[in-house]
């Protein structure tokens, strides 16, 4: 470039030096230096002016390039040509970081940038609310000094973290439990990754008990089955009557019949959980409610009085098969678990929204406030020793409740204590049929 701009100086020069040489041939020696001078003088003047021209333009580099700059043409085509390379490579690598910045901002996980001490740079909004961070007054701040865990400082305090640790926090009332790991990059710079695995920790804790509850509900009925076996095997046939026999293979029968009840209910609630729901098809509401009566009015046994209030134009798009199970289960309750002679009533009807109420009402004991929330859970009992007694599960409400969602709707529980319970499954209009 710079020999291109004295190669042009140089010929302008030598044309000069031409022109001169022409005058100082023909018209004399005088007027050859006068019109050298005056070429001289203006080949300066025009450099000048291309000059100031770049130099103007050098002041707004992002305005194309002057004309007719001269010798500097080619430089300053050069140099617009290089800017304007830069910033789109600029602008590309802004976006890029951008993207970046917004995926950051995306990830299901917290991310915190920090320096060789713990100050924060950046994290995102996941990391904000994991840690109660506010990146425009935190950053800068030390996190040892925001995040007072003892087991943390601890962690963060190592000279390597090849694993990650659980840190419980309390955070606007609530326990939460993160798992955080430590890493390098770039020039000594840490990256703190953290994850909530409070729902995590809640699942395995219900699968827990889920396992405990099922081992304690089978042991019961397997120690009665083998505490009468191990009878009837070193007990000599000669001293047992026939009756004692028959006492024994009858209870021996009945746990049997238990657990099978209680794998059956399993195998539901698994079905349900795991199964997407079926294709809905119009069920007639009436004859399932035939159906459940039947085996309410046998179950009974002539100790309730029933009431029927079934509206026979209402119809329900769900899975025959779930339908009568959610029913049966309330009506099954209901009698187990009221008083002889007293009321159990049953209704189906429209309710003013379009949708449909069906409803299991009974004026036994109640049922306690602080239980209600805690019925459709696996195996919870609000008497342990009346449900075993009667042949509950503990599993009828849980496969109810299920059964509930999957046809949109919802299990309502109203109870008082020495007034009885009403249990109702609420379905929205457009699962409704007239």
């Amino acid at each position: 470039m710079q020999a291109m701009i004295w190669l042009r100086t140089l010929a302008a020069l030598l044309f000069c030096f031409f022109v001169a040489g022409l005058v100082h041939v023909f018209v004399g020696s005088a007027a050859g230096w006068i019109a050298l001078s005056v070429a001289l003088a203006a080949l300066t003047v025009w450099r000048s002016w291309a000059l100031a021209r770049v130099s103007r333009w050098a002041l707004h580099p992002d305005t194309p390039p002057p004309t007719a700059a001269g010798a500097l043409d080619t430089l300053v085509a050069t140099v617009y040509r290089h800017r304007r390379t830069l910033t789109r490579e600029l602008t590309e690598s802004r976006d890029a970081l951008q993207g970046m910045l917004a995926a950051a901002q995306a990830l299901p996980d917290g991310a915190v940038t920090l320096d060789a001490g713990f100050h924060i740079d950046w994290c995102n909004r996941m990391a904000s609310r994991h840690l109660g961070l506010r990146l425009q007054s935190d950053r800068g701040s030390n996190l040892l000094n925001l995040l007072r865990s003892p087991e943390f400082i601890a962690y963060a305090n190592q000279d390597e973290w090849p694993e990650p640790i659980l840190v419980r926090i309390k955070q606007d009332g609530h326990d939460r439990l993160l798992m955080m790991h430590l890493t390098r990059y770039a020039r000594d710079q840490r990256l703190l990754i953290t994850r909530d695995v409070t729902q995590i920790e809640k699942l395995e804790t219900t699968r827990r008990d889920f396992v405990a509850n099922v081992s304690h509900e089978l042991r019961t009925p397997l120690t009665v089955l083998t505490g009468f076996l191990e009878t009837l095997h070193d007990m000599p046939v000669d001293s047992m009557s026939a009756d004692q026999r028959e006492q024994y293979i009858e209870m021996m029968h009945e746990q049997a019949q238990r657990m099978q009840a209680i794998v059956a209910d399993l195998l539901t609630l698994s079905t349900l959980e795991s199964s997407p729901s079926a294709e809905p098809h119009e069920v007639g509401m009436a004859e399932l409610l035939e159906k459940a009566r039947k085996q309410a009015e046998a179950l009974s046994g002539g100790r309730h009085d029933f009431v029927w209030q079934v509206d026979d134009t209402l119809d329900v798009l769900g899975s025959e098969t779930e339908l009568i199970s959610a029913l049966s289960n309330l009506l099954v309750n209901a009698v187990r678990y009221s008083p002889e002679r007293t009321a159990i009533t049953v209704t189906w009807q429209g309710t003013p929204d379009g949708g449909a109420r069906y409803s299991v009402a009974d004026t036994g004991i109640g049922i306690a406030a602080h239980h209600l929330p805690r019925l459709t859970e696996r195996f919870y009992r609000v008497d342990r020793g009346r449900s075993r007694a009667i042949g509950g599960t503990g599993l009828g409400l849980a496969i109810t409740k299920h059964i509930a969602m999957r046809h949109d709707a919802e299990l309502e529980i109203a109870s008082v204590v020495g007034k009885g319970s009403t249990f109702s499954l609420r379905f929205p209009a457009e699962r409704v049929t007239r």
